[in-house]
């Protein structure tokens, strides 16, 4: 079986994770552009972590076979930080490479004002460009999080089928659903959805605009192992489950 992961920040990963996604069977990845952990302190060093994104990180999935894709953007949480706000001029000409694939993540982290007019400022220009948009939401309040950012996209005039949001759950599958935007889905099983959870809802939703990410970012995790010890790759352990459930063809 052939694995694409549309959300995975292997940035935060080894290459021994790289050799074990190939093993479980992924070919295609999206890295997204995130917080690195360390508060950042000039666009300088943004444009050294998106030149990594379209150079480094293609050059590592590539030893093992695998397809290195990536989004680009200023992340909600640094969006806070005046000394960031100039990574917004930095971005027509990195959203102009052939790797990247979306304008993102862009949304909330704090639901500030800062966020609102960066949101809005990466949605104009994600219609500029003609990209499709990853939308983050946040980890608190997540449910008034990603009803303002359905707003902000329905202000914005961008068709919704160019909208992933992502890192939804049971609070707020539902809203995303009805507005026609791509769902996303975040297997992270200690802070963000579990397998059982994701089955769960796959069940009552279907499979329709439905994309299921690994995430992988700082926290523990097992992008991929061994497909076949049932711990690893846990969008393809989903997949596989549904396979057997004659949910998948």
């Amino acid at each position: 079986m052939r694995i694409f992961d549309p959300h995975i920040h292997m940035t935060s990963r080894t290459t021994d994770d790289y050799e074990a996604m190939a093993a479980a069977g992924v070919r295609a990845v999206v890295e997204p552009a995130f917080w690195l952990g360390q508060p950042r302190t000039s666009a300088a060093s943004f444009a050294d972590y998106f030149d990594a994104l379209i150079g480094w990180e293609p050059f590592r999935a590539g030893q093992f076979g695998i397809a290195h894709h990536c989004t680009i953007a200023l992340n909600p949480k640094e969006a806070n930080d005046p000394r960031c706000r100039e990574v917004l001029e930095l971005l027509p000409r990195y959203l102009a490479k052939d790797r990247v694939v979306a304008v993102g993540e862009v949304g909330y982290d704090s639901m500030t004002s800062e966020e609102d007019a960066v949101f809005a400022a990466q949605l104009k220009l994600a219609l500029d460009v003609d990209l499709p948009v990853l939308v983050h939401t946040p980890h608190r309040d997540k449910a008034v999080g990603t009803r303002r950012a359905l707003d902000v996209i329905r202000e914005a005039g961008i068709a919704p089928e160019r909208v992933v949001v992502d890192h939804l759950n049971e609070l707020t599958v539902d809203m995303v659903a009805g507005s026609g935007c791509w769902m996303g889905f975040s297997i992270y099983p200690d802070t963000k959805m579990d397998e059982q959870r994701m089955l769960r809802i796959l069940q009552e939703y279907g499979t329709a605009r439905i994309l299921i990410n690994s995430a992988a970012d700082w926290g523990t995790q097992r992008p991929a192992e061994d497909p076949e010890d049932g711990r690893g790759d846990a969008g393809g352990r989903l997949l596989r489950r549904r396979r057997g459930q004659g949910a998948v063809a």
